[in-house]
């Protein structure tokens, strides 16, 4: 018998990538909806946030969050890096497969091994939601060079020892 972490529905559908307007924190975030009977599909009662794996397109996505909207809706976040991989921007039709990616994220080594030496960040870090610590440790691991690197990693331990969370790090330009 297979654990129940191994089996998920796989689901197919087609939508437009869509674009907040003014939305609090998602102000300016590019997306696609997963409506609530696929959601409910993919993770059967299930109305907090939770990662996919899939297809956008052809290209392959993997520990990709699903935030809840609402009405059991859901949100996926298409951030630049996708858009430029699969060639579309808001208002573009986009073919989905997705299904529950059961795959635990790993934080970043080289952001924990600095928050080692920042006892503040560290502490204030690890009271932020598993969710909001992901979104610090993919933007570091998805720097292109290690100059960019050790920039996100300076610019997350400023943030953190004043106690921002990761939207706020953008906004304040921290």
């Amino acid at each position: 018998m297979r654990s129940k972490k191994t089996i998920s529905a796989i689901v197919q559908f087609s939508t437009r990538i869509l674009k907040f307007g003014k939305k609090g924190e998602k102000t300016g975030w590019t997306y696609i909806e997963v409506p609530a009977d696929l959601a409910m599909q993919l993770f059967p009662g299930n109305k907090k946030s939770f990662r996919v794996k899939g297809f956008l397109d052809h290209l392959p996505i993997s520990g990709v969050a699903l935030l809840p909207m609402g009405a059991g809706s859901f949100i996926m976040p298409v951030n630049a890096a996708i858009r430029k991989a699969i060639g579309k921007r808001d208002g573009a039709m986009l073919n989905i497969k997705l299904q529950v990616d059961f795959q635990k994220l790993l934080l970043s080594r080289e952001l924990m091994k600095c928050l080692e030496d920042e006892p503040e960040a560290l502490s204030f870090f690890n009271k932020l939601p598993k969710s909001h610590q992901n979104y610090f440790s993919k933007w570091i691991d998805s720097a292109k060079t290690t100059d960019t690197k050790t920039k996100r990693i300076a610019r997350t331990l400023n943030a953190l020892s004043q106690k921002m969370h990761y939207g706020q790090m953008l906004r304040a330009g921290v």
